[in-house]
C-alpha cells in the first residue's frame, strides 16, 4: 500500500506544487477561471499557500504517517471546496477539480491503509 500512497502522493505533489505557481505568479488562465469564479484577487496568494501547504504535507506524510493523512484530507476539502465553488457559479468546467479531488481521496485512503 505505502508504494502505492507514494505514487499517487508524487503525482498530487506535483499537480499542486505547479497550481501553486501558476496561482503565486497570477498566470492569466488561473486569474481569469478565480474572476470567473468571483474569488476576489486578495485571496490568489492563500489559496496558493494551501495548495502548497497540502503538497509539503503530502510529501512529509512519506515519512510521518499522520502527517500525510491530515495533508490529504486537507487537499479534499481544499478541492470539494473549489468544485461547490463551481457548481455554485453553473460553471460546469469541473473535471480537474474533480479529477484532484479523487486524487487527493485516493492518497488519504492509501496512507492510512499503510500506516
Amino acid at each position: 500500500m505505502f508504494v502505492a500512497y507514494l505514487a499517487v502522493a508524487l503525482l498530487l505533489t506535483l499537480a499542486l506544487s505547479a497550481s501553486a505557481f501558476l496561482t503565486f505568479t497570477r498566470n492569466p488562465q488561473i486569474v481569469g477561471s478565480m474572476t470567473k469564479l468571483d474569488v476576489p484577487g486578495t485571496w490568489l496568494p492563500w489559496l496558493a499557500s494551501a495548495k502548497l501547504a497540502g503538497a509539503l504535507g503530502l510529501l512529509a506524510g512519506l515519512a510521518i504517517a499522520p502527517l500525510g493523512a491530515a495533508a490529504a484530507a486537507g487537499v479534499v476539502l481544499y478541492f470539494a471546496g473549489a468544485l461547490v465553488t463551481h457548481l455554485r457559479k453553473k460553471d460546469f468546467a469541473v473535471t480537474p477539480v474533480v479529477v484532484l479531488t479523487l486524487l487527493a481521496v485516493v492518497a488519504l485512503v492509501l496512507r492510512l491503509l499503510s500506516a
